[in-house]
């Protein structure tokens, strides 16, 4: 009876451990009080607890994201908070529901550019991996969303395990992967008559959408500075590795420009006298690192390379705004992981950055997930 006791008590706290998502994205969305008007970010960031409740409906947070957007503006701070909110995984009680309900409305986010975001879902759900996987890689680069609703491209993209919610509360079962979706995703290519739309279905339906060479995050900075944009949105670069000038390794995303530092973060074992065991993340760059440790949290290290930004790097306007939206997309992933690094550099310009330049030992690389 005492062993049965424990496992219960342990079940509790598990399904007790998921609550609490609410309060994840409100930071980014309340620190944005240099946009709209006076107030407008503090309105905002207080109704998000109430749209990723459990009882909420699964549209409302969509519907939220698009008001912080056209409340706020579309600057890529912004947009990053909103995606975040997007990607935002709703409170679930896995004791009363087996699954979670995904927005069925075509129509919603109306933003553009947070359109083709999926969303985080308890990790208790069967089938959890394939989707939260999914959802990193739609921060990144956004899935082909045309025509269709959020469930529509969760379920297109190997996650099924779901029901359907509308606006008005109504719900259905979740689409067959990849199947169901077609007929839709053609319907969109017909009516826009557009080449490059009909290659963005057939990746649709053969769910062989890869990760971009930058984040959403960098994608919204060009934007905002009016960048040539390629295939698929993501902003035009020169290449695998940016040009050295002045002895500076320079990003690959044209209109970034960092000035003095090169804002590239690692995550190594040992770090600062730790164990051989203990991998934490740093700055790279010695100037951007100066006077900062390491840490076990990647977010203290992504806020401090930002604010090094302004404060000894020079860099202009557009890469301070993409290490912004950049240090958002790494706090709404949530990994502590080499991953994490990665997706860092990428965001910024800078993949394939070694993120053990010391050479450190590698034996126990199993982060802080």
């Amino acid at each position: 009876m005492h062993s049965q006791t424990l496992l219960v008590a342990a079940l509790v706290a598990v399904a007790e451990a998921r609550f609490g998502q609410e309060q994840i994205p409100v930071a980014a969305v309340a620190a944005l009080t240099s946009r709209g008007n006076p107030g407008d970010a503090g309105t905002l960031s207080g109704q998000v607890p109430g749209v990723l409740l459990a009882g909420a409906n699964a549209c409302a947070k969509l519907s939220l994201a698009d008001t912080i957007v056209t409340t706020l503006g579309s600057t890529p701070d912004v947009l990053a908070a909103a995606a975040a909110l997007v990607a935002a995984e709703k409170n679930f009680n896995p004791f009363a529901v087996s699954v979670p309900s995904l927005c069925s409305d075509a129509t919603l986010p109306v933003t553009e550019a947070l359109r083709g975001i999926v969303p985080l879902v308890d990790p208790a759900v069967t089938g959890s991996s394939t989707e939260n996987a999914n959802s990193a890689s739609s921060l990144l680069n956004p899935f082909v969303a045309q025509g269709l609703s959020v469930a529509d491209v969760v379920a297109a993209n190997g996650f099924t395990n779901f029901t359907t919610q509308a606006v008005d509360g109504s719900t259905g079962a979740a689409a067959a992967s990849g199947v169901a979706v077609v007929a839709s995703a053609s319907a969109s290519v017909s009516a826009s008559a557009s080449a490059s739309a009909a290659s963005a279905a057939t990746t649709l339906v053969t769910s062989t959408v890869a990760v971009a060479a930058s984040a959403t995050a960098s994608v919204a900075a060009a934007a905002g500075s009016g960048l040539a944009f390629g295939p698929a949105g993501a902003p035009t670069s020169s290449g695998a590795a940016g040009p050295i000038v002045n002895g500076v390794q320079q990003s690959t995303i044209s209109g970034l420009n960092f000035g003095l530092c090169v804002p590239t973060m690692k995550f190594e074992a040992g770090l600062d006298g730790r164990k051989d065991t203990e991998f934490t993340f740093q700055a790279i760059d010695p100037l951007v690192n100066k006077g900062q440790e390491e840490a076990l949290n990647p977010n203290i290290i992504t806020k401090r390379i930002s604010d090094q930004l302004t404060n000894v790097c020079n860099a202009n306007q557009a890469a301070k705004d993409a290490a912004t939206a950049a240090v958002a997309q790494i706090s709404a992933l949530g990994t502590k992981d080499q991953s994490t690094a990665d997706a860092w550099n990428t965001a910024l310009g800078f993949a394939g950055t070694n993120t053990n330049p010391d050479n450190a030992p590698q034996a126990g690389l199993i982060g802080h997930t």
